[in-house]
């Protein structure tokens, strides 16, 4: 697991993480999400030992990170995929990584094929997109075969066969029963992919919370359609719900879908449709994180 505990990092004046706590379990996708300057990508290299906290603990496995002998056989990251040496071939940078933690070299062609890179192993690194910069990032993650995995941001710049390749790849790797905790400012992206999230603000923690549970917090009441939408509507009216007219049906809050079909049901009124509607991830992170915003811009006109 990753656990981390009262964390607290200050750049001066500034306060990037607020004594945060939160664990990240093995078998699951857990989502890190927050605005811009929320502290993520702080806390992830805190994690990592890139970063000395002022207060708490990170934790990988019991231990911190720096302690680890060969820490890529046990935490693989991505962080920065710019961060590598543009005169290198992709085959040279991954060769760098693997001797400095024991990695046989057999190892890259794998991490280089595994990620579609394999064509281009011995081109220099400078010539790269983003896109394949990212994928190279993500072979240096996967390169010791480690149980816990890290990634801030691993979609950017990858084409919608690559963001499908990196969705089921994360399912992939907490379905072999590993740690992965990604980070992303797609809302629709993590909502495909997340198990769990863990969404902070102004370097507090704000949510931690099954993907399902968070989002079912955010009801949005009950789409009714019925043959006597007017008794229907009386019926409800007098059990307590609010209800309006929306896209030819009813729309009722107050009252779950289930109470409102025994209530149909027993005044015999026919029921069309019946759906529980539930706030989108996106809808839900807006609504958590609103407070916490550090820049927000006016609403087009």
């Amino acid at each position: 697991m990753i656990e981390v505990t009262g964390l607290t990092m200050r750049y001066g004046d500034a306060l990037a993480v607020d004594d945060l706590s939160f664990v990240v379990k093995p078998g699951l996708v857990t989502g890190f999400l927050g605005p811009n300057g929320a502290g993520k990508s702080t806390t992830m290299r805190v994690i990592l030992g890139i970063e000395a906290p002022d207060a708490g603990t990170a934790l990988v496995g019991g231990r911190p990170y720096a302690s680890m002998k060969e820490p890529m056989r046990q935490v693989g990251a991505l962080l920065e995929a710019g961060a590598v040496h543009g005169g290198r071939t992709a085959a040279a940078h991954l060769w760098c990584l693997a001797r400095s933690n024991g990695i046989g070299r057999a190892r890259v062609g794998q991490v280089l094929e595994q990620v579609g890179l394999a064509e281009v192993a011995d081109r220099r690194i400078a010539g790269f997109s983003l896109g394949m910069r990212q994928r190279l990032g993500i072979a240096g993650a996967l390169l010791g075969d480690p149980g816990v995995l890290m990634f801030d941001e691993p979609v950017n710049g990858l084409d919608p066969e690559g963001i499908r390749w990196i969705r089921e790849l994360m399912r992939l790797l907490a379905d072999e029963g590993r740690t992965v905790l990604v980070s992303s400012h797609l809302m629709g992206e993590m909502a495909l992919t997340a198990d769990h999230l863990v969404v902070i603000g102004r370097g507090r923690l704000i949510a931690d919370a099954a993907m399902s549970e968070l989002v079912e917090r955010f009801q949005r009441g009950v789409l009714v359609r019925a043959a006597d939408q007017s008794a229907l509507a009386g019926l409800l009216l007098a059990s307590g719900a609010s209800v309006r007219e929306e896209d030819g049906g009813l729309s009722v809050s107050g009252l779950d879908a289930a109470w409102i079909g025994e209530l149909a049901l027993a005044r015999g009124i026919a029921l069309h449709e019946l759906t529980p509607r539930t706030a989108s991830l996106e809808e839900a992170f807006m609504e958590l994180t609103e407070e916490s915003v550090e820049f927000g811009a006016g609403r087009a006109a």
